[in-house]
């Protein structure tokens, strides 16, 4: 399990719009990087426009924010479209970066027990070390809870 001080695992996946993004690409800048489950579904919807709301005064606070899930690039880009989200959404179908984060983990649901994505939330520093971890969120004000950690940073 990564913790604060680890150096953020790099990786490369694709966007909504099919294009290469790499975590190495924002070197010089903080990084949100959030995990959630779903593209559309509620509690995710809620936790995306939680950082649609405030991601003016993320930028102002030196970051960036991406979010990571097993959807496809073409579901990524219909749920960027119907909620107006500004930032990079990254498709992980094989799972690699879930689990290289720890974000991919067993899940009780229902009385079932399964494995998938867990929402974490990970604030890596302008030299790509991790500065803060969420490891449980609360998806309806997650962006405010966000912004006030990176205005200590």
């Amino acid at each position: 399990m990564l913790k604060v001080g680890d150096k953020a695992p790099n990786f490369t996946l694709k966007n909504e719009e099919g294009h290469d993004i790499s975590l190495n690409d924002f070197k010089g800048k903080k990084v949100v990087l959030y995990f959630y489950p779903k593209d559309n579904t509620p509690g995710c919807t809620k936790q995306a426009c939680s950082f649609r709301d405030v991601y003016d005064e993320i930028l102002d606070a030196g970051a960036v924010v991406i979010g990571i899930s097993k959807d496809s690039a073409t579901s990524h880009q219909k749920f960027k479209d119907k909620h107006q989200l500004p930032f990079y959404l990254l498709s992980d179908p094989e799972r690699s970066v879930l689990e290289s984060y720890g974000a991919w983990q067993e899940k009780k649901m229902f009385g079932k027990v399964a494995m998938g994505i867990v929402r974490m939330t990970f604030i890596i520093d302008e030299n790509g070390t991790i500065i803060k971890i969420f490891p449980k969120v609360k998806p309806d004000m997650h962006g405010e809870e966000v912004l006030k950690a990176l205005e200590k940073f």
